[in-house]
């Protein structure tokens, strides 16, 4: 058992709110409870995605990203509610409170997720203990369900809450790794998605068990220094602080460049924002953070300031997929006028290891404008299989998920 205050070590938390808007939807309307609830852009329409569902939900089949004809046809009796944005913002306000009277050490990561370091809490008992009483109040003063994962470092208690859902309490110890992660394929590791799962299998690298064995120039050369990232990770390695100001600090990673003349030459600035996308990947690398909003800034020879932005689906973090994106902004928008300076930004920053696709209250619509790509692939699927077809990037100007 973890101590509440060991001499060495840290103990963090991870909160995990389970099917967080169907459940505040089930605490706003208790006659929802125990029924299949969810929550959908465009309900009244076939057009339209499943946001977040319920338990009694996805014991039909139903699952996030489901467009909705499809959620209707597994499990008539779908009760299916619009997202209502300033709910969902109040029990996440509700609930980082109420985590927030046991320890100043909070960092949210998303609106129904965040870290909790609980090393110096005092507390008479166990961290188990004290994870219960947190679950407890969350459910009896909130009405909200939520899964928590215990470890020392942030990666192993992302990695635990995600073990038992809902209402899960999971200690994931060091010691634990080769145990519990090492056997599990790779795509099974927080922070991996389908296109680094393939790479590392054409790198012969098939379990978390092979990528944490591997030798470290080896990932390096093919992967960079996320190579050596995803390998400290496979080995329970993770030194990150909780850092309550995280949120707040880590918004856009950006360069600009005055350039020596009065430029119109649609080449010539390409190829500035070229190296405008290198310097900015290059930031995001060094601190590993991705960002899913693209901007330029182009000031002409009036100093006029003119900004465009791109909203992507997943982050990006590549210098490829950072030009493809600046690329298509100043396609779209550049008049021809002549350019004094040029900028390339990319905001909304998250830690790397947090980019595998979420669904959440902020990209649930541009999922919805995939509904007739979903609807295509789920005929696939229902015809050559479940898996039979994938998501791939094409050319550099995707802005799809990487790793």
């Amino acid at each position: 058992m973890i101590e509440s205050r060991p001499k060495k070590g840290r103990i963090i938390f991870h909160i995990d709110m389970n099917s967080f808007f169907a459940s505040v939807e089930q605490a706003h309307d208790p006659s929802l409870k125990g029924k299949p609830v969810a929550v959908a852009g465009n309900p009244k329409e076939r057009k339209g995605i499943v946001v977040t569902c319920s338990y009694e939900a996805r014991a039909h089949g139903v699952y996030t990203t489901m467009p909705v004809w499809e959620a209707r046809r597994k499990c008539p009796n779908l009760i299916v509610i619009p997202p209502d944005h300033n709910r969902y913002r109040d029990a996440s306000d509700a609930m980082f409170s109420l985590l927030r009277t046991y320890t100043g050490l909070v960092e949210p990561v998303s609106i129904d997720e965040g870290y909790l370091d609980v090393s110096d809490v005092e507390w008479p008992g166990t961290a188990v203990e004290l994870a219960e009483e947190m679950q407890r109040r969350i459910l009896t003063e909130l009405d909200l369900p939520c899964s928590i994962g215990i470890a020392p470092n942030k990666f192993l208690a992302k990695t635990a809450s995600d073990m038992k859902k809902p209402m899960g309490i999971t200690i994931l110890r060091k010691r634990d790794v080769p145990a519990v992660l090492w056997p599990l394929p790779v795509i099974e590791m927080h922070g991996i998605g389908k296109s680094t799962e393939d790479k590392l299998r054409s790198m012969k690298i098939e379990t978390i068990g092979d990528l944490a064995a591997a030798e470290e120039g080896f990932l390096k050369e093919h992967l960079g220094k996320r190579g050596i990232h995803l390998r400290r990770r496979a080995n329970g390695i993770d030194t990150r602080p909780v850092d309550p100001e995280s949120v707040h600090e880590r918004k856009s990673v950006g360069g600009s460049v005055t350039l020596p003349i009065d430029e119109t030459d649609p080449v010539e600035l390409k190829k500035t924002l070229r190296k405008l996308a290198e310097k900015v990947a290059f930031r995001l690398d060094r601190r590993e953070l991705a960002g899913d909003l693209v901007t330029i800034q182009i000031r002409d020879a009036d100093w006029v300031n003119h900004s465009r932005s791109r909203t992507l689906t997943n982050a990006i973090y590549t210098a490829d997929a950072i030009f493809g994106e600046a690329e298509l902004l100043f396609d779209r928008h550049y008049g021809g006028q002549p350019v004094r300076l040029l900028g390339v930004t990319v905001g909304r920053i998250i830690d790397r290891s947090e980019t595998t696709e979420q669904l959440s209250i902020f990209n649930y619509e541009k999922h919805a404008k995939q509904e007739p790509v979903l609807k295509m692939i789920g005929e696939l699927e229902s015809k050559f299989g479940k898996g039979a077809i994938t998501r791939g990037i094409s050319g550099p100007k995707s802005g799809g998920r990487q790793g």
